[in-house]
């Protein structure tokens, strides 16, 4: 009989999942990886198996129309694949792991209960993440969850790092920078001595663009800040979301605009950032092909907030040895990847275009100060090699 993992990462509108072996020496081998979409609209089950091959390109029934019915559809699909094969457990992406957990967790009822309390902090994702956890309790209840945070990786960091300046009574409740993209950070920080090893315990940046952004810096390979903090509105300009903000900005909302708190809430989550810039799309591959000044105005603040903050990191870890780029914009732009080397080339990144045409991994020069790469990232596969230790199967 075959043993496999399930790992999950479920969010407002869609259910992404990949389907992984037990592991042989330690190293998880992928079956099958794929996702729903259009989750209360136009569901469609999409699936490969490890060497690309389409698995299923199906349009699904419209009862498929939330997260619970969706987990149906995926269930009957993996039984039709792989019918009478033991699932030994279920890896779940959870965004936010607030103060307590510093690590991945096998998930109780009563762990669950507490994850719910922190849905205010990541509203966009916690709630649907838990809710995946919650359906698998009722569909499969003798088989372990293990719940994987993105806040965990940063769990490390000094407290003048994550401190939040204000009153003390007030940060009792919980109120601190946490961090995001930790599985992504430390997927990064695990290859890099396979692929970059001459920086591997060096002084590293992160930066992990997507439709979510944000830059990580790294020594000897621990985090040593982020630029996401208490939630994941801080920091970089990002797709709908406007990355760091004065907050009397919204006190200006509030006060002087009199909006309401949910209406607050969806102008930062939802429309603000690249869409809110530009008025037109919060994808950046729309945007690269656009002559609007909008357009072109939304782009040039995305470089220009990660190179600034590229600097800042820099500075907090007293130098940098590398750079590495990762996720959606920062693995497939080379546009990107280009203008945030040149405007970082104070630091000593010096770019090489060719290598940089051809996604590297290395894109700087040999005689770089800063060796530059592009480093495709795994939080899938972290979340399998978590779920294989907390479930004592390696």
């Amino acid at each position: 009989m075959d043993d496999y993992a399930l790992v999950l990462n479920a969010g407002s509108s869609s259910l992404k999942f990949c389907v992984y072996r037990r592991p042989v020496a330690e190293r998880w081998r992928l079956e099958s990886r794929g996702q729903i979409e259009g989750i209360g609209t136009s569901p469609q089950l999409s699936a490969k198996d490890a060497q690309g091959e389409i698995l299923a390109e199906n349009r699904l029934e419209d009862w498929v129309s939330d997260g619970r019915a969706a987990l149906d559809a995926l269930a009957s699909f993996l039984r039709s694949k792989y019918g009478g094969a033991r699932v030994l457990g279920v890896g779940h992406r959870v965004v936010h792991g607030g103060a307590r957990y510093a690590e991945p967790v096998v998930v109780t009822r009563e762990v669950l209960e507490e994850l719910y309390e922190l849905v205010p902090l990541a509203p966009l994702h916690q709630p649907h993440n838990l809710a995946a956890i919650d359906a698998i309790f009722d569909r499969m209840p003798d088989v372990p969850q293990v719940a994987c945070f993105d806040t965990s990786f940063h769990y490390c960091q000094l407290p003048v790092a994550k401190i939040i300046p204000l009153p003390s009574d007030i940060r009792k409740s919980g109120l601190q920078r946490y961090g995001f993209h930790g599985l992504s950070y430390e997927y990064i920080a695990s290859v890099l001595p396979d692929v970059a090893p001459e920086i591997a315990k060096g002084r590293v940046i992160i930066a992990h663009l997507g439709s979510g952004a944000s830059l990580c810096a790294l020594k000897n390979a621990k985090s040593v800040d982020s630029t996401l903090g208490f939630t994941a509105l801080d920091g970089l300009c990002m797709g709908t979301r406007p990355g760091a903000l004065d907050p009397g900005v919204v006190l200006y909302l509030f006060q002087s605009l009199g909006l309401s708190a949910k209406e607050v809430e969806t102008i930062l989550y939802k429309k603000s950032g690249l869409l809110g810039i530009s008025g037109i799309s919060n994808d950046m591959r729309d945007l690269l092909t656009r002559s609007e000044p909008k357009a072109r105005l939304a782009v040039d603040y995305f470089v220009y907030r990660a190179a600034k903050e590229i600097g800042a990191m820099a500075a907090v870890l007293g130098g940098i040895d590398g750079l590495v780029f990762t996720a959606g914009i920062g693995e497939n732009s080379p546009d990107i990847r280009r203008r945030i080397c040149q405007a970082s080339s104070w630091l000593g990144v010096e770019l090489d275009e060719v290598a940089n045409t051809k996604k590297g991994p290395r894109i700087s020069t040999l005689k770089s100060k800063v060796s530059t790469w592009v480093i495709p990232t795994n939080e899938e596969l972290m979340i399998a090699r978590h779920t294989g230790t907390m479930l004592g199967l390696l």
